[in-house]
């Protein structure tokens, strides 16, 4: 297999890593909260697919908009029913929530669909392009460039939006966000609406890689995306997609080394290694906490 071949094929998997990556660390970003679900969130969005396309027939474009949309509602819903009772409750109460999420989303979709893989149909027929002796694969080009386009409206919308400087503002301080007049439950549901959005695309993403939904696919996905964040340096928006195209490349050069069964061993070295010499991640800051 080719080098270019290898390298589109680490940008592929590591988009699909960054997205849900982009997740994790908005949501870390403003609430401080490792939401553990997420992954499942994923999940849900491919079994959403399916039933679209697969069960009643619908057009790609539109179960592609209904997944995401599905996702949307999905976060605010856990964010609502779950999290926001718990704002003012201790951050490890808040934590173990959201590994109960995460459990009760995986036992209630295996109950719902059953243990067996459903196949998602195709979204869109692409094949691969040749050039010379170079094979690229039409999806992972889509991949890449749907990733490139999410990241930088997500970054428009933090940056240069009213509610991007609403949640940036509850980031630095909630209590002085909300003196100020921010409505802060909503500029966190909000929060949690858009990194839901983004984990409807990443599952679209997914489901065009692997045309599969299971329900326990969000844990080992979701846990790389964790890794990819914490790489990067969790609560930085490039910090996520760094950390996610590391992870990505490594596993694709961990595989094509024929050592597959060390994929995820290797990522989670990775991981140690970084936090021992820097543990803020590639592109973190360190941050002084007042007492």
């Amino acid at each position: 297999m080719s080098f270019f071949t290898q390298l589109l094929n680490g940008l592929q998997l590591g988009s699909i890593y960054a997205l849900v990556a982009l997740g994790y660390t908005m949501v870390y970003g403003i609430i401080l909260l490792l939401n553990f679900a997420h992954g499942d969130i994923i999940m849900a969005g491919a079994y959403i697919s399916w039933i679209a396309m697969a069960q009643l027939g619908m057009h790609p474009a539109l179960a592609a908009l209904l997944s995401i949309v599905g996702c949307m509602a999905l976060g605010v819903a856990i964010d609502k029913i779950a999290y926001a009772p718990l704002r003012e409750a201790p951050r490890l109460s808040v934590l173990i929530t959201a590994i109960g999420v995460s459990y009760f989303l995986e036992s209630g979709s295996q109950l719902i669909f059953g243990a067996d893989a459903k196949v998602v149909p195709s979204f869109v027929n692409l094949t691969t392009v040749s050039f010379g002796a170079v094979t690229l694969s039409l999806t992972a080009i889509l991949t890449v460039a749907i990733t490139c386009i999410s990241t930088i409206v997500l970054t428009f919308l933090v940056q240069k939006t009213r509610l991007g400087k609403a949640m940036r503002a509850v980031s630095e301080d909630m209590g002085a966000a909300r003196l100020m007049g921010v409505n802060v439950n909503s500029t966190i549901s909000f929060t949690f609406a858009v990194g839901s959005a983004l984990a409807g695309i990443g599952a679209i993403l997914y489901s065009m890689a692997y045309h599969q939904a299971t329900p326990t696919m969000g844990i080992m996905l979701g846990t790389k995306a964790f890794v990819a964040a914490v790489l990067g340096g969790i609560g930085s928006i490039p910090g996520a997609v760094v950390g996610g195209l590391v992870v990505g490349f490594v596993e694709v050069s961990v595989a094509a080394l024929g050592l597959s069964v060390w994929q995820d061993a290797v990522v989670f070295l990775l991981l140690i290694v970084v936090l021992v010499v820097k543990p803020t991640g590639l592109l973190g800051h360190a941050v002084t906490e007042k007492v």
